[in-house]
């Protein structure tokens, strides 16, 4: 077993997205290789076949290893419920909710925890690719750290660090991190990545020299930027379309305009990346009211905190533009958290999401919520009726809600979680205008996202499933990080011994 830690200057450096890449170019060079972040602070996730919760950027990492999703991929998930506190997530089940101030506990609470499932990884894996989280540069974390330096560290794996060129400062970046470190952990640095370069590499070359000579780490690889990678996001949410990793040079010959409401603690918005995808639609995620102008399909997308996020729509005038989009015959689609709030009602007598109480909710579905301190995890499967079309589906759910009501009398699907329970789930409104579900993934199936886009414009659309869109990204990646990274000097810190590199140098002559 031999294992790489990819950290970064920032959030956002690129570290998923290279470990997913990694993954997949050792998979298909037939290594037996797992994924691994320590602790992961994101609220978008996933959920393993045994119902835990991991992090959405490892549930890709195993996709791209070929491997079912573990806990043991993602010990350590919190999920921020305000800017002052967190959800604890270890092996997969919510644990207890942690105050801002009180982080440095998360040592002592879940430290262990993380090296039993590393040493799990290690016997049943011969490469296990870890990432990093956030910058090992944060000195105000660094006594408590089991994310970054303090993890590689204790477990005595070499590591690599991968700055974003996009964002400007990339020498700055790497150095400052490199000198704040300690003598032991600038050892442990063994080269590297700079991330989303663009132009001619000859450009770069000076400052590459200049950052070589400094250091005295070397430049493992620089990166391009990938135009419109279709994969799945870790956490970050592209507010304006510009700024989406996207390529919207097609817009005005786009059909279907669909907007998702940013909420303020949303979840999951990695739901709407398939939709994205598809020639024919354009999506939006808005921020402002009168941004829902226009929308064919309006979502209003999960939350950490749904009352909360209820109480900013009600308070930002979001219910007016909610109203005229219906009325003008517009379809809205709630999910999870969004799918809570159509209803009549929201109760949190037990506290679970900071203050208990009831809200009144926007009142489109005859339904009522009450939030329980149980969080329910499923994978499930099943049929699905929306506006004449019947066929097949699949998701998770992801929810402490239980609902009630008339409006459960017109179900969106029928489904069957991994126990084998049956049930219904979700409901279309009388008119047709309004559906509401609780399960996330619903557009990874192409037959479903059809039948959604057939319900908002009356037409039959083309579709893909975003699973084959997803494993064609991944190889695209994957030859990316071939092209451009000195595969013998990674090969050769991962410890690979002589034969497993042969086949390596064998399977890259393929691909050239």
């Amino acid at each position: 077993m031999t294992s790489l830690m990819i950290q970064g200057t920032t959030s956002d450096a690129g570290k998923s997205i290279i470990v997913a890449g990694l993954c997949r170019l050792l998979k298909r060079n037939g290594i037996s290789v797992a994924p691994f972040k320590p602790q992961n602070m994101s609220l978008n996730s996933a959920v393993t076949l045994d119902g835990g919760e991991i992090g959405r950027a490892q549930a890709l990492q195993a996709i791209a290893c070929g491997l079912e999703l573990s806990t043991d991929f993602n010990p350590v998930l919190l999920k921020p419920s305000s800017d002052k506190d967190s959800q604890v997530i270890i092996h997969g089940k919510a644990i207890s909710q942690l105050e801002a101030t009180q982080f440095g506990n998360i040592k002592k609470l879940a430290f262990q925890s993380v090296l039993e499932s590393y040493r799990r990884l290690t016997e049943r894996y011969d490469v296990v690719l870890i990432e990093g989280a956030g910058s090992p540069a944060e000195v105000n974390l660094r006594q408590n750290d089991i994310a970054n330096m303090g993890f590689a560290e204790e477990v005595d794996c070499p590591v690599i660090i991968v700055s974003d060129i996009d964002r400007g400062g990339v020498f700055a970046h790497l150095t400052g991190t490199l000198n704040i470190l300690s003598a032991s952990e600038q050892n442990r640095v063994k080269g590297f990545v700079i991330n989303k370069f663009r132009g001619s590499l000859g450009l770069l070359q000076d400052g590459l020299d200049w950052l070589e000579d400094t250091t005295n780490k070397p430049v493992l690889g620089v990166l391009p930027y990938i135009l419109n990678l279709k994969l799945d996001a870790e956490d970050a949410l592209p507010i304006n379309q510009t700024d989406s990793d996207f390529d919207t040079s097609n817009d005005s010959k786009k059909l279907i305009n669909i907007k998702v409401i940013v909420l303020p603690r949303i979840s999951n918005h990695t739901d709407f990346e398939p939709l994205a995808a598809i020639d024919e639609v354009k999506l939006t995620f808005v921020k402002e009211p009168r941004e829902l102008i226009g929308a064919d399909l309006v979502i209003i997308p999960g939350t950490k905190n749904v009352r909360a996020d209820l109480d900013f729509l009600c308070e930002n005038g979001w219910q007016p533009s909610i109203q005229t989009h219906c009325r003008y015959g517009g379809k809205l689609l709630g999910i999870c958290g969004g799918y809570q709030m159509l209803g009549e009602s929201i109760s949190d007598h037990l506290d679970i999401e900071n203050i208990a109480g009831e809200s009144k909710g926007l009142g489109y579905l005859a339904l009522q919520t009450d939030l329980k301190p149980n969080k329910d995890l499923k994978r499930v499967k099943g049929t699905f009726r929306l506006a004449g079309n019947i066929g097949k589906l699949q998701g998770y759910e992801i929810h402490c809600g239980r609902t009630l009501g008339k409006a459960l009398e017109r179900p969106f699907c029928e489904i069957q979680d991994q126990k084998g329970e049956c049930y219904f789930d979700g409901c279309i409104s009388d008119d047709g205008q309004i559906l509401g579900t609780y399960l996330h993934g619903l557009f990874e199936s192409a037959e479903l996202t059809g039948a959604v886009l057939k319900w908002v414009t009356g037409k039959d659309h083309t579709t893909t499933d975003w699973q084959t869109i997803r494993s064609q990204e991944l190889d695209r990646l994957a030859d990316t990080l071939e092209q451009n990274l000195n595969i013998e000097m990674l090969m050769d810190l991962l410890a690979l011994d002589k034969q497993q590199k042969q086949k390596v140098d064998l399977e890259d002559e393929k691909h050239v």
